[in-house]
């Protein structure tokens, strides 16, 4: 006999339009149910055929629109060669290129219906993987907090009500409500670093705590520094930086700099250190180039920034 699997409470965002990431796995068809299931929200199921797989990708999209079909849903199925020629400036890593395909097609689907914005199937055990992986890179600990439940990626705005769950649990609710899914077979490859990871993980239920242990305590700790590091004037003293601990020296530096119009992604901890330690040592250049064209200036005890390059 199962044993009925607890209840499933959502902590939902606010607005009632939502576009719904459905792949057709079991993470994003969890999600899209448990969406349907609560009142008074319309959702949109948006899905990309990225054109990879053959027959097993076509099959994937019939599944999709069959599903949002039955529940009564609008469905927006799109080829990635409808998408990709109007891009430009797209990454060439693949996984980086496909992602930032499925995001414009999550932007357009939410401004042509007027939506609040898009949810994901993103769950705990997504925490964990992200967290060992960003490890691994060497990331700091802004880095793994893992996955932000709410964010906004170039004005789009995205919600994550499921990291809380675990990948488990999700394919419990599923087959307890006879509901199938689509399994992804690329998902198995040892080509790739998050499968190796992914069953590393599995294997390792205890290493799994740990990552979104050190998630947790990542995220209040970046929570405390945005709390705690000041905000500094257009123009600031060097000496207002230069006497904070490193640690809210760096998130004033990248607020500074974000706000001067450098591009937050490339505001790598090295970048930061160059603006503190343009603050600590006047013996550093007095002026010198950040990300995005910013020019930082220090002249007579204070700092300022405009764009353009450094002059030679």
């Amino acid at each position: 006999m199962t044993t009925p699997s607890p209840a499933i409470e959502l902590q939902l965002p606010d607005g009632t339009a939502w576009a719904v990431g459905v792949s057709g796995g079991a993470d994003s068809v969890a999600l899209l149910l448990l969406l349907h299931q609560r009142p008074g929200l319309r959702l949109h199921v948006v899905h990309l055929h990225h054109e990879l797989r053959g027959a097993a990708a076509d099959a994937d999209a019939a599944f999709v629109s069959e599903l949002a079909d039955r529940l009564r849903l609008p469905c927006h199925v799109r080829r990635r060669s409808e998408i990709e020629p109007q891009m430009r400036n797209l990454p060439h890593n693949p996984s980086a290129r496909y992602r930032a395909i499925r995001f414009e097609l999550f932007r357009r689907i939410v401004a042509s219906e007027q939506l609040s914005g898009v949810m994901l199937g993103h769950h705990a055990d997504d925490v964990a993987e992200t967290v060992m992986q960003r490890l691994l890179r060497g990331s700091g600990y802004a880095g793994l907090r893992g996955i932000a439940e709410r964010s906004d990626i170039d004005g789009l705005r995205v919600a994550r009500p499921l990291l809380n769950l675990r990948r488990e649990a999700l394919r419990t609710m599923l087959r307890q409500r006879g509901q199938a899914w689509r399994e992804d077979a690329s998902n198995q490859s040892g080509d790739y670093l998050r499968n190796r990871l992914r069953l590393l993980l599995t294997g390792k239920p205890e290493l799994t705590e740990s990552l979104l242990a050190l998630s947790s305590a990542c995220r209040d700790l970046h929570n405390w520094t945005g709390r705690m590091a000041p905000r500094l004037d257009a123009e600031f003293a060097a000496v207002q930086l230069a006497r904070l601990p490193s640690i809210l020296a760096r998130r004033s530096a990248r607020r500074w700099l974000i706000a001067a119009g450098a591009p937050a992604r490339e505001l790598a901890p090295a970048v930061l250190d160059r603006l503190v330690g343009m603050a600590a040592d006047f013996a550093t250049p007095h002026s010198q180039q950040f990300p995005g064209g910013l020019n930082a200036r220090r002249r007579a005890g204070r700092i300022t920034s405009a764009a353009g390059h450094v002059p030679s």
